[in-house]
């Protein structure tokens, strides 16, 4: 009998565990990833880069190359990509299992602002400071860029960052700093103070690599803007770490993991 070939549409942090615990027992594993990132972080098994040509694209591969599991290990806000894969999955009869890390919880001493979109998030800048660290990534920066001369955009300044040079439109006033987690709180501190930021924009990404910001911004009395996250596509098993994916895939396969 060939091998589970487990197909991961990846590009988190969690993608690439899963694809390290599960290369270990046996199973055939792919990762894919969009491409959006030039230098990304190279999971074990094969590697398949670029898009599949949408849910029916993602299904006929999937039929291809005989996947008998589809895992959904890409970040909280791709939803594109997850609906594509709730409707290939129901499509090819395959098992599907979305990995979601928990999305970051305010404590009492957090001043925080939720929104649902970055549109959202920028309309409210304005009336909370003039200096924005801006943590939301390359895509979706238009929102924040002023749509004349009368938007108050206009006299913000960002510090923008990103993992990659982003596309125009964007902020008028910025600069940018390529970076890629994860960041120490001392690190995140000491950036702060040192542009003198009064506002961190940042989305619900959950997980440790990046949630230094939060401490920092706590500790200094910054007000944080936090773009919610959308709900996960309905009917779908969803997992928050590697070791639940892996107990529903193989109680035996859980039971090695560290």
């Amino acid at each position: 009998m060939p091998a589970p070939h487990a197909l991961i549409l990846g590009g988190t942090a969690e993608a690439q565990a899963l694809a390290t615990a599960l290369t270990t027992t046996g199973t055939r594993v792919t990762t894919s990833l969009a491409g959006r990132v030039a230098t990304p972080r190279t999971p074990p098994g094969e590697l398949r880069i670029g898009g599949f040509g949408g849910a029916e694209g993602l299904a006929r591969w999937m039929r291809e190359h005989h996947v008998t599991a589809l895992l959904d290990a890409t970040h909280p806000f791709a939803h594109r990509i997850s609906e594509n894969a709730v409707k290939a999955a129901q499509n090819t009869g395959t098992p599907l299992i979305a990995l979601r890390r928990p999305g970051w919880t305010p404590t009492p001493a957090d001043h925080w602002h939720s929104v649902h979109t970055l549109a959202e998030a920028a309309a409210l800048l304005p009336t909370l400071g003039q200096r924005i660290f801006l943590t939301t990534g390359r895509l979706g920066l238009s929102a924040f860029a002023p749509q004349d001369g009368a938007d108050p955009l206009q006299d913000l300044w960002f510090l923008i960052r990103s993992v990659e040079t982003p596309d125009p439109p964007t902020p008028r006033h910025y600069q940018l700093l390529l970076a890629r987690g994860p960041f120490t709180l001392e690190g995140e501190r000491d950036l702060l103070r040192a542009h003198r930021i009064d506002v961190l924009v940042t989305k619900d990404s959950g997980g440790p690599a990046t949630a230094a910001k939060l401490t920092a911004a706590r500790e200094l009395g910054l007000p944080v803007v936090v773009v919610r996250r959308p709900d996960p596509p309905a009917g779908v098993r969803t997992a928050p770490d590697v070791q639940t994916v892996l107990a529903l895939l193989s109680p035996a396969a859980a039971d090695t993991y560290p």
